[in-house]
């Protein structure tokens, strides 16, 4: 089951003199991922190093820490919790004492986990895009059954014969919402999955 968070969540720990402060926020866009860390990067902060993940979207930072200390850990750190939609910012002020390669990971690392551990958490529900037309003599029943599937209106659209819907639906509800529909509009409504980018490969 994977989670995003319910907001923005910080948590701040000292390591050997080294102050860390973990910022975690749910995003569901890269422009979204890098507007957080603009907005909440400090720079006169020694590192500023940063993950995030979209699906199957991410990237890290290592902010001039040694390569592979930093992002990488903050970036594992978000898969272990199994967190997706997710970004994490990890603040270091240089306390003095270096904490070499491996105390790196695990404090990068250490940090983030615990951020994430601690913060509020919603289940993310994977959805389909589903494209489907109806009479407007139908549109009122097939509508009435939306809130009962989960369902999303995405757009909505009219012609000449009735409704155009885009519609979002949990993939685990799909089967279920499309003997409906074809019952409601008794095999007269069009009923089609749009195909994703992954599904195309």
């Amino acid at each position: 089951m994977l989670c995003s968070l319910t907001g923005v969540h910080q948590f701040e720990e000292d390591i050997k003199r080294s102050r860390f402060l973990a910022i975690a926020a749910p995003v569901n866009t890269v422009e979204d991922a890098m507007r957080f860390l603009e907005a909440h990067s400090v720079p006169d902060a020694t590192h500023n190093c940063w993950a995030y993940k979209i699906g199957n979207n991410y990237r890290f930072n290592d902010d001039g820490e040694p390569g592979g200390t930093a992002g990488k850990p903050i970036l594992q750190a978000i898969e272990g919790q199994q967190c997706d939609e997710v970004v994490v910012l990890v603040i270091r002020w240089f306390g003095g004492v270096k904490l070499g390669t491996g105390g790196l990971v695990r404090a990068y690392g250490g940090v983030a986990a615990q951020c994430l551990r601690l913060a509020e958490k919603r289940e993310i529900i994977a959805l389909a895009e589903i494209d489907c037309t109806c009479s407007f003599s139908d549109m009122a029943l097939v509508r009435s059954r939306f809130e009962q599937h989960g369902v999303q209106v995405v757009t909505e659209d009219f012609d000449a014969e009735g409704v155009v819907w885009r519609l979002a639906i949990p993939v685990e509800n799909v089967s279920e919402f499309e003997n409906s529909f074809t019952n409601m509009t008794r095999g007269q409504g069009f009923f089609e999955k749009v195909k994703a980018p992954e599904d195309e490969k």
